[in-house]
């Protein structure tokens, strides 16, 4: 791809909207799927959260499959798999069988967090505190299966041995910087909710990026929350469901679902100027195609990043891939002026 185009996807937790089934959720997934791939997106990753009743993208490699399954060229992958509530060994084991199943379109994007609370980061692995710390060391571990010259050890991944499913490192600080560039591996910020440490957390990526065998140059893929619609006023009203799901996640208060969108009223908007809130939507760009691209090339001048990756919890599926599709747009548009 030409350095100064700049690529965009999809980021998807596959929420639950009011009044639809998990496998409505996943059936919406699977159209938004095809819309993306139609209209330009590289890749599609379903981040992996558990014990949020709202989000229904706790398994990551079964949802890969799926839309892989309904896509055709379309790349597909983790954002993230939490590597400390795994095995090396079976992470290895699931994503080489996938990168057989569909050659060069599986992305495995590795995360240090347990992506829950503490009681059901427990459940899932009482060592997790442990595990987290040897994260550097269990990538290496699976990088050795996914290598050729693994098939003389004692122990191998014989599905993974020199399949191509490249690897990224997913953050939301600066020490997920410092690990990206050491490693030579291609670097995804949070910053569609984790925004204070982005341009710092970058800065030290490429100012430390050691070349690898897979990545010559340093490679940002940056997080940011989109809402686009016929009028900003529209984007706004769809912009509420997320507005509340993000007043939910602040206050400690569990959401089941993603509500309706309403109006943006006066307290709303006094809400969103409350600095938890301003902060941790800070990326977010919201309102009509013309309105989002002037966004759009401010953050990427800031930024640099080679890639956008965008969150949008919506209500509505229809409303969701109108929006993609406008943003598809922008896009293109934005990699023709460049």
């Amino acid at each position: 791809m030409d350095a100064k185009k700049t690529a965009y996807s999809i980021l998807e937790l596959a929420t639950i909207a009011k009044g639809n089934t998990i496998h409505q959720t996943y059936n919406n997934a699977v159209a938004l799927a095809q819309v993306a791939e139609a209209s330009g997106y590289k890749r599609m990753w379903f981040a992996e959260h558990h014990n949020m009743p709202a989000i229904a993208s706790s398994a990551p490699q079964i949802l890969i499959g799926h839309i892989a399954q309904a896509t055709s060229t379309l790349r597909v992958g983790s954002g993230g798999i939490m590597l400390p509530n795994h095995s090396p060994f079976i992470i290895a084991e699931q994503f080489g069988t996938l990168g057989n199943l569909f050659p060069g379109r599986i992305d495995l994007g590795l995360g240090r967090a347990p992506g829950t609370d503490q009681d059901t980061a427990y459940a899932i692995k009482p060592g997790f505190i442990q595990a987290s710390h040897s994260f550097p060391a269990d990538i290496e571990t699976i990088q050795t299966y996914f290598s050729i010259e693994n098939k003389v050890a004692k122990v191998r991944v014989t599905q993974a041995e020199g399949v191509d499913v490249p690897i990224f490192i997913l953050g939301s600080s600066t020490s997920s910087a410092h690990l990206a560039a050491a490693k030579g591996l291609p670097y995804a910020f949070a910053s569609h909710f984790a925004t204070a440490q982005l341009h710092s957390a970058l800065q030290i990526y490429r100012d430390e990026f050691q070349p690898s065998e897979t990545l010559q140059k340093p490679y940002v893929i940056a997080g940011i929350n989109v809402f686009i619609a016929d009028t900003d006023r529209e984007a706004e009203s769809l912009y509420t469901s997320h507005l509340r799901l993000v007043i939910n996640i602040l206050t400690g208060t569990s959401t089941e679902y993603i509500d309706e969108p309403t109006e943006m009223d006066t307290e709303l908007r006094s809400i969103m100027k409350h600095p938890r809130v301003e902060q941790m939507t800070k990326y977010t760009f919201i309102g009509s195609k013309e309105s989002v691209k002037a966004q759009v090339l401010q953050f990427l001048d800031e930024t640099h990043a080679n890639e956008l990756i965008i969150n949008s919890n919506m209500f509505d599926i229809d409303a969701r891939l109108k929006s993609i599709t406008l943003f598809g747009e922008i896009m293109k548009e934005i990699n023709k002026e460049r």
